[in-house]
């Protein structure tokens, strides 16, 4: 099973290739880590011929966590957060103005949200009345008088 180790240089250069060609198929930014630690252990083994299988195990585990780590903190660096409240649909309604479909009454209601209601909580509004979303518990939207 190891005998492809026995190729030396040869042998990781191009598992590095098709694990490179692997992260273009199946985009996930992953497999690249383990092709460019491949990638370094054949250049390593280009220099350093013969080495035995455990150090080119050796030579291949060191490399895949220092490209995993140095990804890790430039994609942590460089990744936009460009949306903070991306999956978080009920902070984002803060502020918003939205219609009272089922009365508010003794202080829970529903509101219309776009396509869909809302259970709400609040001072008393009837059918049809504009309230503004001031805040969001427990799965029910916190609203005012708009």
């Amino acid at each position: 099973m190891l005998a492809w180790l026995e190729q030396g240089a040869t042998a990781w250069l191009v598992a590095a290739l098709l694990l490179g060609v692997a992260e273009l198929i199946a985009p996930g930014f992953f497999l690249i880590f383990l092709a460019a630690g491949a990638g370094i252990t054949g250049f390593v083994l280009l220099a350093l011929p013969d080495q035995p299988v455990l150090m080119q195990a050796g030579i291949f585990a060191v490399a895949t966590a220092a490209t995993a780590m140095i990804g890790y903190r430039w994609y942590r660096r460089t990744a936009p957060n460009a949306d903070p409240l991306l999956n978080d649909r009920a902070a984002r309604l803060i502020g918003e103005v939205v219609t009272v479909t089922e009365a508010i009454s003794a202080g829970s209601g529903r509101v219309r949200v776009g396509d869909g209601a809302w259970p709400a909580r609040g001072p008393d509004a009837p059918i049809g009345a504009k309230v503004r979303v001031i805040g969001e518990r427990s799965g029910e939207l916190l609203v005012e008088p708009a």
